[in-house]
């Protein structure tokens, strides 16, 4: 059984999670005593004979369900970074009892009129901002989940959460039991040429592993994206490219469009029942961007600059490929691999030659030296810890002065009870209470390539990238100094959760940084400058194409979201229409998008996916700063710290960007940096 005590948590070094010492079977019944731990500390609130303050209603609300909280990063982390069947089955079974708790909470009218009776009295409180957006956010956390509904209204929205919260999960799983349910085994080295070493190597291994003769290849990333860029074969890379897009989208046991329709329809309903129009009004009223109209008129303007030069890159390609191979009509498994052609003429810049300089301990290394150098943080690994797989690295990160600032975990390679992709994760927020500052634990997960015998995990660029876009988002978290937890890290609007992440892939391109981390793992000398200035010049390298392909998927989940979705009925012809502005491939009939767009079906970006692009303006416009004073300059790293980093959710972003910044983030440097300004 998970023992918690609400006065000092787990009973571990720093408050850690546990992870040993619980079973599978152990999470149901804690799942059901934290639910019923929690509702006694919202009955404590209700009861309260003493008038409702600020105190013994909103802050002891956010303070509330502590145990609760753990738990379940604890688990829904897991079911995401180290899953089985039986987590994947209790998971069915919690996650309704989770949504009807969290109605239990917002549909509870004794307490909304407590939090309205705060609310209403507010311009006679004398709250901090701090405060003063807790109060706000608690009191449309009630609004905006039907606490001004009638009773009727009420139980048919909380059936819809209950509806949704099952429907996210089976996306999610049919998504994770296609990536692991195909092997494409080759036994013909022939059928290899093309390949780097690296990526022959880890297929041998893991056939080996599986008890195969050959070479095996996964749709998982480090086995699927080198196979579709280097492999000469192009029968095999359609073979394998056209499993991989119809994931979710083979009219079988694991398919996803009738999920895709039934959560769209689900979603505009609850909108309209809480007198929206659409679930991106909903959604956008709690983001920088405000309106769809906003979203639309965004992606339109990058749209009408981006679609030309993307046109321009695409004609090129075709060209090139003719040329090469007399391709007479690009296709989607072509992309990647001529495009990488093209970039090895331009730039004579070959990934495979750059891996070497790329060693995982080593860039992991450089992300800690680079967060030194920025915000005085020092990394030190430890084993005095508890981790949920041997893979886990974890560490121990203080400030100059000594002081514990974070337990940072990180796990980078891929297994089969992982899902796709990289995130960031928290398994307890940052807050003060009682006078303490409690600090966070932070994870991000990765799929890398892992070590074969002869090699070391060596990463891609955008590998590289990949790890520093993570790892900024987990400074995010690690440098929270907020009150509340509901305000700290990257409890942020969603549009400016990506900034601090994005901003950090900047020092990938700068000398000055890889000059503290990019050497040769074999030799130790130092990757050549003229590398590096390839690497820049390679940077925007079809960033037309890379940002029609960004606008492509954000216009497709505004389409889903941005109207009324009644009337579609198939989600193929849906997408195909969504997709006309930003087509430039031919389309693939058995493949389809959008029953394998996690990020929007069972992620949190619904009406969202645009903020990549939004974030983009942020992170250019903010590093442009950084430039004009130094990369590692102090004073603004401290202000990013001092007003973005540490400030989480606290105060509305755009204040927190313009007192970082001094103005507002302007998209010229955006439109510079990506090469597409005239």
């Amino acid at each position: 059984m998970i023992e918690y005590a609400s006065t000092n948590g787990f009973n571990t070094p720093y408050n850690t999670a546990p992870f040993s010492k619980i079973k599978d079977e152990d999470y149901l019944p804690a799942f059901k005593k934290a639910i019923a731990d929690a509702k006694a500390e919202i009955d404590n609130i209700v009861n309260n004979e003493a008038l409702p303050s600020f105190e013994n209603t909103i802050e002891a609300l956010d303070f509330s369900g502590e145990k609760l909280d753990r738990i379940s990063s604890i688990f829904f982390n897991l079911n995401s970074a180290e899953t089985n069947e039986n987590i994947q089955k209790i998971a069915q079974e919690v996650s309704p009892l989770l949504s009807e708790f969290s109605n239990d909470i917002t549909l509870n009218e004794d307490l909304f009129k407590r939090v309205k009776a705060v609310y209403n009295s507010k311009s006679d409180l004398d709250l901090t901002t701090e405060q003063q957006t807790l109060l706000d956010k608690k009191y449309k956390s009630f609004s905006r989940n039907g606490a001004n509904l009638s009773k009727d209204k009420k139980e048919e929205l909380r059936d819809i959460g209950k509806q949704l919260s099952k429907l996210k999960l089976k996306f999610g799983e049919n998504i994770l039991a296609e990536t692991n349910t195909f092997e494409m085994l080759i036994t013909d080295e022939a059928d290899l040429s093309g390949l780097p070493d690296g990526a022959k190597e880890a297929a041998k291994q893991l056939a080996e592993s599986k008890n195969k003769e050959g070479w095996l290849f996964t749709l998982d990333y480090p086995s699927y994206i080198p196979f579709v860029t280097y492999a000469d074969n192009r029968a095999l890379r359609k073979k394998i490219a056209l499993v991989a897009g119809s994931k979710g989208f083979k009219n079988n046991d694991l398919d996803n469009q009738s999920i895709v329709l039934d959560i769209v329809k689900l979603r505009h309903k609850r909108a309209n029942l809480l007198d929206y129009k659409t679930h991106a009004h909903f959604v956008l009223e709690e983001r920088m961007a405000e309106t769809p109209e906003n979203v639309q008129k965004f992606l339109n303007e990058l749209l009408e600059k981006a679609k030309p030069a993307a046109e321009r890159e695409f004609a090129s390609l075709e060209n090139f490929a003719k040329d090469l191979d007399g391709i007479d009509q690009l296709q989607k498994w072509d992309g990647a691999y001529y495009a990488e052609k093209l970039k090895q003429k331009l730039f004579s810049l070959d990934d495979e030659k750059l891996k070497p300089y790329f060693k995982l301990e080593n860039v992991i290394n450089g992300s800690f030296k680079i967060a030194k150098k920025l915000f005085d943080l020092h990394f030190e690994e430890i084993d005095t810890i508890d981790k949920y797989h041997e893979d886990v690295l974890t560490y121990k990160v203080t400030d100059s002065k000594g002081n514990f600032i974070a337990i940072f975990y990180a796990d980078y390679f891929p297994r089969p009870g992982k899902r796709n992709g990289a995130w960031m994760t928290v398994y307890k927020p940052q807050y003060i209470k009682n006078g303490e500052n409690s600090r966070p634990h932070i994870s991000i997960v990765c799929n890398f390539t892992k070590p074969t015998k002869t090699k070391p995990s060596l990463l891609t660029f955008n590998e590289v990238t990949t790890l520093f876009h993570e790892f900024g988002h987990a400074l995010h978290g690690m440098l929270a100094n907020t009150t509340y937890p509901s305000l700290s890290g990257t409890s942020v609007f969603w549009d400016f959760v990506e900034l601090p992440s994005q901003v950090m892939e900047n020092w990938c391109y700068e000398k000055e940084a890889l000059e503290l981390f990019a050497t040769h793992y074999e030799t130790g000398a130092l990757i050549p400058m003229d590398l590096v200035e390839k690497i820049k010049a390679s940077a925007t390298f079809h960033e037309g194409m890379q940002t029609l392909r960004q606008l492509s998927f954000g216009l497709l989940d505004m389409s889903w979201h941005g109207q009324d979705p009644t009337g579609i009925t198939n989600v193929k012809a849906h997408e195909s229409d969504a997709f006309k502005n930003t087509k430039l491939y031919p389309d693939v009939e058995e493949n389809c998008m959008s029953t394998a767009f996690a990020h929007i079906f069972q992620g949190g970006y619904s009406s969202g996916y645009y903020s990549y692009k939004w974030a983009e303006v942020l992170d250019a416009d903010a590093f442009e700063y950084f430039k004009e004073e130094g990369i590692f300059n102090k004073v603004v790293a401290d202000k990013f710290n001092d007003n973005v980093l540490s400030k989480g959710g606290t105060e509305n972003p755009m204040t927190l960007y313009k007192r970082f910044r001094g103005q507002e983030p302007k998209p010229e440097a955006l439109l510079k940096r990506a090469g597409l300004l005239k």
